[in-house]
C-alpha cells in the first residue's frame, strides 16, 4: 500500500526483456536504503517487488499484463521514474490510499502555466471515466493529486485535469510532461468499489437466506 507520496526520482539502469515480461534494474540510493528482497517499491505508479538489490540499486521483474497496463512498456535505460516506498503501519497518510494497481494509462492532451502552478489535462479512457470525479483523488505516474476539473460526461472524449504545485513539478516525472507524454493512472479504490457493486443491481431481499436468531437455554 501507498500514499501517492513520491520521495526520489530514480533512473532506470538496465533493462533485460523476455518474450512476456521484462526485469528492470533502478538506482534509487533512498528506496534502497532499507529495501530488503520481496518488498514492494511503486515505480511511477506500479507496485514492484525487490527481487535483487545491489549497492543504490534494486532489480524488479514486470510481467506482460503490467506492461500492457502501464508506460513500463517503453522502460529505457537513463529514463527517470517515480519512487515510493511501501507505507509503513503508523505513518501519515499525506495522499490518499495507493495501491500500485494502474488502471491503465491516459495521454497529456494540454499544458496551461499558471501565476505559480501548472495545469495538466489527460485523456481519459470511457471505462475509467466514471470513476474520476472533481475534487477527487487520483494517481498519476504513482503521484497522489486532485482532480481539478473533469470533462462533462456528454463530451466524447473524456479528460481531467490537475494542478500542479512547484513541488511536485521539481520532485516528480510530472514536471517534465508535454502534450502526447502518456501517463500511468489508477483511479480511487473506493470509486472502484462502488462501481463493483453497482454492477450487481440491487439485491432482492426477497430470496436472500433467512437469518435464524437463537435464544435461551437447552
Amino acid at each position: 500500500m501507498f500514499t501517492g507520496i513520491v520521495e526520489e526520482l530514480g533512473r532506470i539502469t538496465a533493462v533485460e526483456r523476455t518474450a512476456d515480461a521484462a526485469r528492470l534494474t533502478i538506482e534509487a540510493p533512498l528506496s534502497v536504503s532499507d529495501a530488503a528482497h520481496g518488498d514492494s517499491i511503486a515505480v511511477s505508479g506500479v507496485c514492484l517487488t525487490v527481487v535483487e538489490r545491489e549497492g543504490d540499486t534494486f532489480t524488479a521483474d514486470v510481467m506482460q499484463q503490467t506492461l500492457d497496463m502501464s508506460t513500463l512498456s517503453g522502460a529505457a535505460v537513463g529514463l527517470a521514474v517515480n519512487l515510493e516506498r511501501a507505507t509503513s503501519v503508523g505513518d501519515r497518510l499525506g495522499g490518499h490510499i495507493v495501491q500500485g494497481h494502474v488502471d491503465g494509462t491516459g495521454t497529456v492532451l494540454s499544458v496551461t502555466e499558471g501565476g505559480a502552478w501548472r495545469v495538466v489535462r489527460i485523456s481519459l479512457g470511457g471505462a475509467l471515466a466514471p470513476l474520476v470525479v472533481d475534487k477527487g483523488s487520483i494517481a498519476v505516474d504513482g503521484v497522489s493529486l486532485t482532480v481539478s476539473s473533469v470533462s462533462p460526461a456528454s463530451e466524447p472524449e473524456q479528460w481531467f485535469e490537475v494542478s500542479l504545485i512547484p513541488e511536485t513539478l521539481v520532485a516528480t516525472t510530472l514536471g517534465a510532461r508535454v502534450p502526447g507524454d502518456t501517463v500511468n493512472l489508477e483511479t480511487d479504490i473506493l470509486a472502484r468499489h462502488v462501481q463493483r457493486m453497482l454492477s450487481f443491481g440491487r439485491p432482492d431481499v426477497s430470496t436472500a437466506p433467512a437469518k435464524h436468531t437463537e435464544g435461551g437455554s437447552r
